[in-house]
């Protein structure tokens, strides 16, 4: 049922009964949304959008066109995913076998980013504000502010809340060129905080 007041769903768009759809979301054209799929407050997904059945998003999240999330799959609050990113849930599809209950469930913490066309392999976690370069394929968890790039995916260096790399200096402090804000990189634990 579709309660034009509180989101949009473009004609062409199909959400079936049981999807549950938080307010100020926009659905566009084309978009199928299965029911038992819970989408938040302020979202945008694009064109040719599908949203598996019991796939649960955030709020504020971006989906772009042409990208298929299947059941599995968790998109915590402020993700962006980019034009034709693929998320699978299988690890060992076969046409003839029904592996349905062997889903692996991916997580893709807040504020990350997936880049266009990059591939998320099931069962990995996409950690806090991490950045998924395009056309990268996934295989391993990626750790918070984390840039990842290639095929498959190594590490590329660190990112800010805003998505810029960060640059370290002798003392292992970055500033964002955007904001201002303040890193400092713990070469032990292979991380960076916040500061």
């Amino acid at each position: 049922m579709v309660d034009n007041k509180k989101y949009y769903v473009h004609p062409t768009a199909v959400v079936d009964d049981g999807a549950i759809i938080g307010e100020g979301t926009k659905i566009w054209h084309f978009s199928h949304i299965m029911g038992g799929a819970q989408i938040g407050k302020h979202c945008v997904l694009g064109q040719n959008v599908f949203v598996g059945r019991n796939v649960m998003i955030g709020n504020r999240v971006k989906i772009q066109n042409n990208v298929s999330v299947y059941e599995g799959v968790i998109l915590e609050d402020d993700v962006f995913v980019g034009p034709s990113a693929v998320f699978t849930n299988v690890i060992n599809p076969r046409a003839f076998i029904e592996r349905k209950d062997q889903f692996r469930q991916t997580i893709v913490k807040k504020g990350a980013t997936i880049g266009a066309n990059a591939t998320i392999v099931c069962g990995t976690t996409i950690g806090e504000y991490a950045f998924v370069g395009a056309g990268a394929v996934v295989t391993r968890d990626v750790k918070p502010f984390e840039l990842v790039v290639g095929v498959p995916a190594r590490h590329s260096g660190w990112v800010s809340h805003a998505g810029h790399r960060l640059r370290f200096d002798t003392e292992d402090i970055a500033k964002c060129p955007e904001t201002g804000r303040l890193y400092k990189l713990l070469r032990k634990e292979n991380k960076i905080i916040p500061l």
